[in-house]
């Protein structure tokens, strides 16, 4: 028995590092893949039905972790937020950044979708 996990990717302005980690991991068997930013200056920000939507939430950096729980303490509802500790040093598509998400996410997947 299967079914499908919602992952969120989120950093802060949604151009290099959460498009890379949707892009990495929306060719994942079991996972659907979005993407959001916490700052005011650019697209698809985060709302309280991306944050409803989503199983599992992934930020860059802990100060994601923290404008989240200050601007949407009730959409988040006790769901965990896990800081992937990754600085805003890369390119979209970068391979080292990829690498890094490679490392870093799958453990938190489930484990029949992870490879």
């Amino acid at each position: 028995m299967s079914y499908m996990k919602n992952v969120l990717f989120i950093c802060s302005r949604n151009r290099l590092r959460s498009p890379t980690a949707e892009q990495v991991f929306s060719s994942y068997p079991g996972v659907e893949t979005s993407s959001a930013r916490v700052d005011h200056d650019a697209d698809n920000p985060v709302t309280s039905e991306l944050l409803e939507w989503a199983d599992l939430v992934f930020v860059m950096e802990a100060m994601h972790r923290r404008k989240l729980q200050k601007k949407f303490r009730t959409a988040l509802n006790g769901k965990r937020i896990i800081c992937l500790g990754i600085p805003d040093d890369f390119e979209f598509m970068d391979p080292a950044l990829v690498q890094l998400l490679q490392s870093k996410v799958p453990p938190f997947l489930p484990a029949a979708v992870a490879r």
